[in-house]
């Protein structure tokens, strides 16, 4: 039988195209509600800055960053709830269902914290209340990256997967960048004590408008699950997921060094050089715009490289370059005048973090069956992510406050050491995971 390649007739080419623009239109969908949630949740992190006195005004700087980033970890805490209640709701009854219910959570609670009076107010309320927001918010991430990556990669095209499902962290650090470029318009625009009487909820109600209208584009997405699947007496459940258990270890494994180090160059990155370095708030902000667009950009270039070198491949130059980079990049970052020369060590680490975060959904969603696809993806990645990368600045701000700040950068590097060993103990799931028979 010969095995030559017969030309596609007008037909089939077209439908090949109205295929690939459906995929692409979906991807888009999704993505837009993924960039609206993370920057409600991130827009929190960047202003903390200004709003930490208003609910926590006892105090130094440090102390008063510190309880904020309390409430920051707390909203983390809520992620395996999140990933558990809305992996099931994606088995259960759709991709789509699940990520609208969780864009309209975040829009709730973006509009509680805009509208939170202080405790200049109301007292120890005032701090109560704020954390009510965030676990609403955390419940809300917890269940919509879960459900996003699962969504992403199962309409990705074949051999392209890793390209497009990077998009989701290319809409994910969009957010951040948003929360960023929000901010520095405002310190543009506003003095300092008008940010911190007022202007500092102005992105949280941005974030609440942007909300319903991702909950309208998310509206129209197709279904990736068949009414089968999502009628299996097993889709969604916490005991069929068990039956893959050394797959939800490895996620949870790579997950907690690919967090930590994540959330280390990106929020609390901020924080560190203005409270560590010494730089100005707003140099420090527009040094973290410039290295998160670099950053936004790298992320379908990794991922396409992924589709040439393997999931497992990227995972494991991740690995390693991490743990040997982490230490020295953080204390070149400690002792940096220049923002050029802090800009550039960001971007190196990010390039770095980019090997695991281009490819982190699409890894997740190959390594589990379509039935529990979403809550294996949501909960596992939940776990790590909310023991480690939702703790990082609270680490780091703790160590700093008892003198040791340099033992946070050990920390960090010993976690990717764990992420390298995790990942070099496992299958390709790009080559043999679940995803490679589906079109």
């Amino acid at each position: 039988m010969s095995n030559i390649d017969i030309p596609m007739t007008a037909t089939e080419h077209a439908e090949k195209r109205a295929d690939e623009r459906r995929r692409i239109f979906a991807i888009l969908g999704a993505s837009s509600g993924n960039l609206v949630e993370w920057f409600d949740f991130y827009v929190y992190s960047f202003c903390a800055i200004y709003f930490a006195p208003a609910f926590f005004p006892k105090g130094d700087p440090t102390s008063q960053l510190l309880n904020t980033a309390g409430v920051f970890a707390a909203g983390f805490l809520m992620r395996p709830i999140g990933g558990w209640l809305f992996g099931r709701i994606a088995d259960k009854h759709g991709r789509r269902t699940s990520m609208m219910i969780s864009v309209l959570m975040m829009c709730g609670g973006s509009l509680l914290i805009a509208c939170l009076p202080t405790y200049a107010s109301i007292g120890a309320l005032a701090p109560a209340l704020l954390l009510l927001a965030r676990l609403f918010q955390g419940l809300s991430v917890g269940g919509e990256y879960g459900t996003s990556a699962t969504y992403m990669s199962e309409v990705a095209m074949k051999g392209k997967r890793g390209f497009y499902a990077s998009f989701q962290y290319v809409t994910l650090i969009g957010g951040q960048l948003l929360a960023v470029l929000v901010l520095v318009i405002l310190q543009q625009l506003l003095s300092l004590d008008e940010l911190k009487a007022w202007g500092w909820r102005i992105p949280f109600v941005l974030g609440a408008i942007t909300a319903v209208i991702a909950l309208y584009l998310r509206k129209s997405l197709s279904e990736t699950t068949t009414e089968e699947q999502r009628k299996n007496k097993e889709a969604g459940t916490l005991k069929a997921l068990m039956k893959h258990k050394a797959a939800f270890f490895t996620v949870v494994g790579f997950t907690a060094g690919g967090s930590l180090i994540f959330y280390t160059f990106t929020t609390y990155m901020q924080k560190y050089l203005v409270n560590t370095a010494g730089m100005p708030a707003k140099t420090a902000s527009n040094v973290m715009t410039g290295a998160l667009f670099v950053y936004m950009i790298m992320q379908p270039l990794f991922g396409a490289l992924s589709d040439k070198i393997g999931r497992r491949t990227s995972m494991l130059w991740f690995g390693a370059l991490a743990t040997i980079m982490t230490v020295p990049v953080l204390h070149a970052l400690k002792d940096v005048t220049d923002p050029y020369e802090a800009f550039g060590l960001v971007v190196v680490a990010l390039a770095v973090v980019s090997l695991y975060t281009s490819i982190s959904g699409l890894i997740k969603a190959e390594m589990f069956p379509p039935e529990v696809r979403a809550l294996g993806v949501g909960l596992s990645y939940a776990v790590g992510n909310a023991a480690f990368g939702g703790s990082a600045e609270f680490v780091a701000l703790s160590l700093k406050s008892w003198g040791m700040e340099s033992s946070f950068y050990w920390y960090v590097s010993f976690m990717c050491l764990i992420a390298f060993l995790v990942s070099f103990r496992m299958r390709d799931p790009g080559k043999e995971g679940y995803l490679v028979h589906t079109p």
